[in-house]
């Protein structure tokens, strides 16, 4: 089944909850690449405190998605599930916002209590009423080899000002496609989920002529020889 979604239609809506002359509603959103890194440090550090999907469970949005692997609703994948034993632990390496700060995105790297080791990909909405910040899009890998742990966590913002609007990308038959708008358009983020379960999540930031993948995650199907 193919899914269609955008965020940022999603997030106007909820702009316009404010009653009229609201200064919340009116005030503009700004870049700040350091509260998406927050954000997923308190995430992480929530999951040792708390547990591992109780931390999933109280830093994500409503309609925020995982993949297990097929997508699926993170609220109700997540009700009811136990923690496990110990929790994954995880660090940020890089993260990247659109203009406005509507959106971001952090990337980094993952270890298991077994010792396993991979990657993963959040993405973030910031509430434009209240400013906190809730992962909409959780997903990751294992890898042979553990990412190289960076001296600094990377950033880059999308570039500000007019653009042609966003055209929007529909998957291949069968394919399980969504695709998400920071509220400048700015940022964009395309999931897609292919009938063996495999699947990709692409990352997208205006530079000001065209929308530029920043990251391009591309997962196999369960049990693909590696």
């Amino acid at each position: 089944m193919r899914r269609l979604w955008l965020a940022g239609a999603a997030l106007a809506l909820l702009g316009g909850c404010a009653g009229p002359g609201s200064d919340m509603r009116n005030r503009p959103l700004a870049p700040n690449p350091s509260g998406f890194v927050a954000a997923e440090l308190a995430f992480a550090r929530l999951a040792q405190d708390k547990g591992q999907w109780t931390a999933f469970r109280e830093t994500s949005a409503p309609d925020a998605v995982m993949f297990v692997p097929e997508r699926v609703n993170a609220k109700a994948w997540l009700k009811g599930r136990a923690d496990p034993p110990a929790s994954v632990r995880w660090q940020p390496h890089a993260v990247f916002s659109s203009c406005d700060g509507s959106a971001g995105a952090t990337t980094g790297a993952w270890q298991q209590p077994d010792g396993s080791t991979g990657y993963y990909t959040t993405v973030w909405l910031r509430d434009p009423l209240k400013g906190e910040l809730r992962w909409v899009l959780d997903h990751g890998d294992g890898l042979v080899t553990p990412r190289e742990v960076p001296e600094f966590i990377a950033s880059k913002q999308a570039a500000c000002g007019a653009r042609p609007a966003v055209g929007i990308e529909a998957g291949g038959e069968g394919d399980d496609t969504a695709v998400g708008l920071s509220r400048d358009q700015t940022m964009s983020w395309t999931s897609t989920v292919r009938p063996d379960k495999s699947r990709r999540v692409t990352i997208r930031l205006w530079d000001g002529e065209a929308m530029v993948p920043v990251v391009d995650d591309v997962v196999a199907a369960p049990g693909a020889a590696a």
